[in-house]
């Protein structure tokens, strides 16, 4: 197939493809002398932390391959729940020592994911299988539920700059990224189950008045923030859970090829 050079209008005709609220203009600025964390300044402080928040995660992914290992009859029984639990417990008290570190945040959060699964809004919702609890009760579904979105909320809040043209760090991006991602895929289990199961979380949280097209809306601007900040599968995913964007994006692409042939890849 013959090179095609495209101008940067195309590129970015392209890219609403991807994420229809893109504004070119308004791009990622990425600066790697920046802070690694905006509220923790002092150098010190902040190897502290996330040394602290790394054996938290070291823990967790120890628990995860334990978990992978096929085992004998001799072999004892590993707590994977009770890890997680104890882990959760970590980056609480990691949280509540320093409440401006993010990070810790956007972990817990998915901590909680691993052990709730992304159908956590939902009363009576079946766990999904890669849920670590098979069975749960409504009370502690809902604060699990609670922790994850304000951990996630707040998270965002942080980390988010407050001018469009804003440098940030790459450890800020990469938070912001798999924080955005996060929220968008509990909304998402959520759009898909709420037509035949009641949301039941927090009486003041936003989500609890949401229509399912509100899941599906909010679920697909995380997944183009998510891309935004630098992951390319939540990029793919915010066009797959915007219905007006599928339309959008098959309409461009049908005219790209028009312009360009049938073999044009997109």
């Amino acid at each position: 197939m013959a090179y095609i050079s495209l101008s940067r209008r195309d590129t970015n005709v392209l890219e609403k493809i991807k994420d229809p609220e893109l504004d070119p203009s308004s791009a990622i600025q990425i600066d790697a002398i920046l802070q690694k964390d905006p509220h923790i300044l002092d150098q010190q402080e902040y190897a502290e932390l996330s040394q602290k928040e790394r054996d938290i995660i070291l823990a967790i992914q120890g628990l995860e391959l334990q978990s992978a290992v096929p085992r004998s009859r001799e072999m004892p029984e590993i707590d994977i729940v009770g890890g997680y639990r104890q882990c959760v417990s970590r980056l609480g008290s990691l949280i509540d020592d320093q409440p401006k570190y993010a990070s810790a945040r956007n972990n817990r959060a998915q901590a909680l994911r691993r052990l709730c699964g992304d159908c956590m809004l939902v009363t009576g919702a079946p766990q999904p299988p890669q849920a670590l609890l098979r069975h749960i009760d409504d009370a502690e579904r809902q604060e699990m539920a609670q922790t994850v979105l304000c951990d996630l909320d707040r998270c965002i809040s942080l980390l988010t700059p407050s001018e469009p043209h804003s440098k940030i760090s790459p450890q800020t991006a990469r938070t912001l990224s798999m924080a955005h991602t996060q929220r968008a895929a509990v909304y998402l289990a959520t759009s898909k189950l709420i037509s035949s199961n009641p949301v039941s979380i927090d009486v003041e949280r936003r989500e609890l008045r949401w229509t399912k097209l509100d899941f599906e809306e909010n679920a697909s601007r995380d997944f183009a923030m998510g891309g935004r900040y630098g992951n390319e599968i939540a990029k793919g995913l915010a066009v797959a859970t915007n219905p007006t964007a599928k339309l959008c994006g098959q309409m461009v692409r049908e005219a790209m090829k028009k312009e360009y042939g049938p073999d044009f890849p997109v």
